[in-house]
C-alpha cells in the first residue's frame, strides 16, 4: 500500500507508463521548502497534471500523440485517476548542462525545457531512473491541500500498489546502463 503521489506533467506520466521513458528530470517546484527538491521516496504514484499549452510547448512534437491521449483520458474535473507508479532506481544530480542535455534520446521533454530547469535559481537537474508499474485505477476527490507548485503529495490514504512493472527486467536494466553510461561520458 502506498500514499505518496508524485505530480508531474500528463505527457510525461504518459510517456513513462506506455515505456517511452524511463526518467524523471526535476528541479523544485515553487511550493517546495527552499524551491528544491529532494528525490525523498523509492517509490510512489504518478499524479499526472494537465496545462496543455505548457506540455504542448515543453515536449518534442513527436511526443504530441501521448498529450493527447493524456487528455483524451483525463478524468472528469476534481477527480484523481492513479494508474502507475513507479521504483527509482537511481538517482543522479546532474551538474552539467551538457550531460543534461546529452540525456535527449531518454525522454520527451524539449531542450529547452531541460535547459530552462537547468538553470532556474541554481545550475543543476535530478535526474530520476526511474522503473513504471501498472496497477489496478483508483479515483479519488482532488483536495485543496493537493494544489499548487508541489512535487510531492500525500493522498492521505493508502492505494494498493501491486503493479505489473511495463519493462521486463533486462529492458530495464539496459536503460538504466545506458543513461549512467551517458552521465559518465559527459560529465564536465
Amino acid at each position: 500500500m502506498l500514499s505518496i503521489a508524485f505530480k508531474e506533467w500528463a505527457v510525461i506520466c504518459r510517456a513513462l507508463a506506455t515505456g517511452r521513458q524511463s526518467l524523471i528530470i526535476r528541479k523544485g517546484g515553487i511550493a517546495e521548502e527552499g524551491g528544491i527538491f529532494k528525490p525523498e521516496h523509492p517509490r510512489f504514484w504518478l499524479y499526472p497534471t494537465l496545462f496543455h499549452e505548457q506540455q504542448q510547448k515543453g515536449v518534442k512534437p513527436a511526443a504530441m500523440p501521448l498529450l493527447e491521449e493524456a487528455e483524451r483520458d483525463r478524468p472528469e474535473p476534481g477527480t484523481l485517476r492513479f494508474t502507475h507508479g513507479v521504483d527509482v532506481s537511481a538517482v543522479h544530480f546532474v551538474e552539467n548542462l551538457d550531460a543534461a542535455l546529452a540525456l535527449d534520446e531518454f525522454h520527451i521533454w524539449s531542450p529547452e525545457v531541460i535547459t530552462q530547469r537547468f538553470h532556474y535559481r541554481s545550475p543543476g537537474l535530478y535526474v530520476l531512473l526511474v522503473r513504471a508499474w501498472k496497477a489496478t485505477p483508483v479515483e479519488m476527490p482532488e483536495r485543496p491541500e493537493f494544489a499548487g507548485c508541489k512535487t510531492w503529495v500525500e493522498l492521505g490514504r493508502e492505494l494498493p500498489d501491486d503493479g505489473t512493472p511495463v519493462l521486463g527486467d533486462e529492458e530495464h536494466r539496459q536503460r538504466v546502463d545506458a543513461v549512467r553510461d551517458r552521465l559518465t561520458h559527459t560529465r564536465g
